[in-house]
């Protein structure tokens, strides 16, 4: 008997995306900044009590428009947790900056605050604190340096949409947040982003930014004649198609989030006592952290246990993963000066940590099958 594939992750509809692409096709206006993009920007604002929220291609984007917008050059630095996807750095070297890896806390695998300070030059221009699986970093404590000091915060929230820390919404502390609407985030569009703009000092040049360079939505609002060429800038909107696929998704916010909800503690609870038994540790949510709901991750005893329960999921058709290498210890981050013990947790995470397959309607039958898979492994 053919058994079923499990696959990491699957995109699925949960309301009016078809609904919705097809009004968009049908007013005319599939490229950027229509219908769609406008209801996306209001809802983050809304739902997020912020200044300005602005849809872009992706997160990498919002990030490379926040590196922009903070105006980072040659010679800064700037710092950023050796555990993260490489956008959240590349963005600033692209313009030239130097990153400053950090280690991360072995309890959320967010940027350890306690070692940033000793991390501060005068050249440091940014702090980026990326929330890992959508649980807040400590922000009190970043922010506090990044006030002493005169730094600006960005946040990396691409896993942390409606995640909150001390009760605020993540991606409201830094100037500047990012978020992601990949095919893998809680909502998506396939391939999406937006940036957060709390510090509002920099809305008018972020729509600069957006739109080539140029101060087209200036003269939309019927603020000039006509629109030129007046800085730095690219091509960051998405199409009102993507818009409208997304759209239909936040109009589910409280379904989406409530499945996620069940199946990560339906893990938790059914694992926990195999966990124990096997000297792996699960995700860790500290009181004051309200998770996103985004993945759930188990960190095995060793390299070994983790590529040993990797290949017996496999075995059955079920599809898990490893996540994050250390960006110190890739082939550019040892071109920007990483060595090997220079961010020890990180390396031992990345070393042990595994996904297990999560997505919005993965089935309780699906996941039955993979709990009871996970439950038959023993660590050596």
């Amino acid at each position: 008997m053919t058994v079923k594939p499990i696959p990491f992750n699957r995109a699925s509809l949960v309301g009016n995306e078809f609904k919705y692409i097809s009004q968009a096709l049908e007013a005319g206006h599939i490229s950027g900044d229509g219908r769609f993009t406008l209801q996306c920007h209001r809802f983050l604002e809304r739902e997020l009590v912020i200044g300005k929220a602005l849809l872009t291609t992706s997160c990498t984007h919002a990030l490379e428009m926040a590196a922009l917008l903070l105006n980072i050059q040659s010679g800064d630095e700037v710092i950023v947790p050796s555990f993260t996807f490489v956008s959240t750095i590349n963005a600033f070297v692209l313009r030239g900056a130097r990153p400053v890896f950090c280690d991360i806390r072995a309890d959320t695998f967010n940027l350890d605050e306690q070692k940033l300070e000793r991390l501060v030059t005068n050249r440091t221009k940014a702090i980026i604190a990326m929330h890992y699986a959508g649980v807040g970093c400590e922000m009190d404590a970043i922010l506090d340096v990044a006030k002493r000091r005169g730094i600006a915060v960005v946040e990396d929230n691409a896993h942390g949409l409606f995640g909150k820390f001390r009760g605020q919404y993540l991606g409201t502390f830094g100037c500047l947040a990012t978020q992601s609407f990949h095919e893998t985030k809680n909502f998506t569009c396939g391939e999406g982003g937006a940036l957060l703009i709390n510090d509002l000092r920099y809305l008018e040049r972020a729509e600069i930014i957006r739109e080539k360079g140029t101060n087209r939505n200036r003269f939309f609002r019927n603020q000039v004649d006509k629109y030129t060429w007046v800085d730095l800038g690219s091509s960051y909107l998405p199409s009102d198609v993507l818009a409208a696929f997304l759209f239909a998704q936040f109009e589910h916010r409280k379904q989406i989030q409530s499945s996620r909800r069940r199946i990560w503690n339906y893990y938790r609870d059914q694992l926990r006592e195999w966990a124990g038994k096997n000297g792996a540790k699960l995700p860790f949510v500290p009181e004051h952290c309200e998770q996103a709901w985004h993945m759930f991750y188990i960190l095995m005893p060793s390299l070994q246990a983790r590529q040993g329960l990797i290949a017996h999921l496999k075995a059955r058709e079920i599809l898990s993963v490893f996540h994050y290498l250390p960006l110190h210890l890739s082939e550019m981050g040892k071109r920007q000066g990483g060595r090997e013990g220079d961010c020890p947790v990180t390396e031992s995470v990345s070393d042990c940590v595994i996904r297990l397959p999560f997505y919005n309607d993965l089935s309780e039958g699906d996941q039955d099958r993979i709990v009871s898979a996970v439950r038959e492994f023993v660590c050596a």
